[in-house]
């Protein structure tokens, strides 16, 4: 699914979140938005999320606009749109299993396709011995896993991964981003990934925005879809 955004400002009174801000973002592009903490990264997610709305501008996700977009289309866009949260946000006194099934619960999964779906993510994310445990149970890189075995559950064509690696130690952000990177190779999934990790960043070889106080400070150019060294080694 491709993203744009046009001319897309949002102010909290006298404090602009993000101001004028345009870009686009492919079909199975998988994206870098970079900036210090405040930038503007976050209230970008909750944009597409439609959890906020613009105050101007334009946003859309193929031919749907969501300032007006009806209530069934937003249900569908979001049934098409996988988060990872840095704060993993599972539910507490869900195991994993039941976090999944949740998620797919939500988003009006067939019930009897549920228990396949599930066995499915959790042997893709690595997580078949931790399947009845609580997140309380979890390392940080398996509490990670199984908030992306919940993203992936729903067979999104959009992942927005809000700093997935910020509370990871360095192996475990490189598993996740090989994985984000195997999993938009594979599907042909539209990864936006907000990030501190410059490592990551430069090593990559991704398209990357960069925002700072809300402004697009810059772009750099589309690069060709094509297997990542670093992401599969």
């Amino acid at each position: 699914m491709k993203i744009t955004f046009s001319h897309v400002s949002k102010s909290y009174g006298i404090v602009d979140a993000v101001k004028d801000i345009s870009f686009e973002v492919d079909s199975g592009e998988f994206v870098f938005v970079v900036g210090p903490s405040g930038a503007g990264k976050s209230t970008l997610i909750k944009l597409l999320l439609n959890q906020i709305k613009p105050t101007v501008g334009s946003i859309m996700i193929d031919e749907f606009e969501l300032t007006q977009a009806t209530k069934s289309q937003i249900d569908y866009l979001r049934r098409q749109i996988g988060v990872i949260f840095q704060d993993y946000q599972l539910i507490p006194d869900k195991n994993i299993e039941e976090n999944i099934a949740l998620a797919l619960d939500i988003v009006g999964f067939p019930a009897s396709e549920i228990p396949s779906r599930i066995d499915n993510v959790i042997k893709q994310a690595n997580l078949s011995t931790r399947r009845f445990l609580f997140p309380a149970q979890l390392s940080g890189g398996e509490l990670q896993r199984a908030a992306l075995a919940r993203a992936l559950a729903i067979n999104p064509k959009i992942i927005l991964a809000d700093e997935p690696t910020g509370n990871l130690d360095p192996q475990n952000s490189w598993n996740l981003v090989k994985q984000l990177q195997k999993i938009s190779n594979e599907n042909n999934t539209t990864i936006i990934m907000t990030t501190h990790n410059q490592e990551i960043v430069d090593s990559m070889g991704k398209r990357v925005i960069k925002i700072e106080s809300g402004k697009l400070l810059e772009t750099s150019p589309k690069v060709k879809k094509v297997k990542q060294k670093n992401a599969d080694n």
